[in-house]
């Protein structure tokens, strides 16, 4: 797998966020979230007409930055991120999911970094991230990443 790039994305992306990001909420969820609290995150997080109009958003929306993707050389999608800066000075990781194919391969860690200079460019100097589960399987990820704890589900770096 060779990771061409991130870009924004495009209204065409909806249908493959939607899906990667169901997928990636089933897959990593499985065993630690019950069923009803894993449809609610998925409905909540997945929907497609939310997503299409979220990316159709024109020049973006106070606090809303946009979704990225990152893409393969034949431009298929390999993982998603969608964040913000809600509260001037402090980003927000709304949304990050990588293809399970793609994973422990450098784009979750691209995508992050693309949503991060985002965030700077936009006067962030911290970011949070909320997490679905205290044991939430991305936790290492994020530990890596500079990510400090606030709360059991909770966040935080400097960035």
């Amino acid at each position: 797998m060779q990771l061409a790039g991130v870009r924004a994305a495009a209204a065409g992306d909806a249908t493959t966020i939607s899906r990667l990001l169901a997928d990636a909420i089933r897959s990593s969820y499985e065993g630690i979230l019950d069923e009803i609290p894993m449809r609610r995150l998925i409905s909540a997080q997945c929907a497609l007409p939310r997503i299409r109009a979220e990316i159709e958003i024109p020049g973006g929306a106070p606090g809303w930055l946009g979704w990225l993707v990152a893409t393969d050389p034949e431009g298929a999608v390999l993982g998603v991120a969608a964040g913000g800066v809600p509260v001037p000075g402090e980003g927000e990781v709304y949304a990050l999911a990588v293809a399970a194919g793609s994973r422990r391969r450098g784009v979750g860690t691209a995508l992050l970094a693309a949503a991060t200079d985002r965030m700077r460019s936009y006067g962030a100097h911290d970011q949070r991230v909320e997490l679905p589960a205290e044991k939430d399987p991305a936790l290492p990820f994020y530990t890596r990443m500079g990510f400090g704890s606030l709360g059991p589900t909770r966040w935080s770096r400097t960035v």
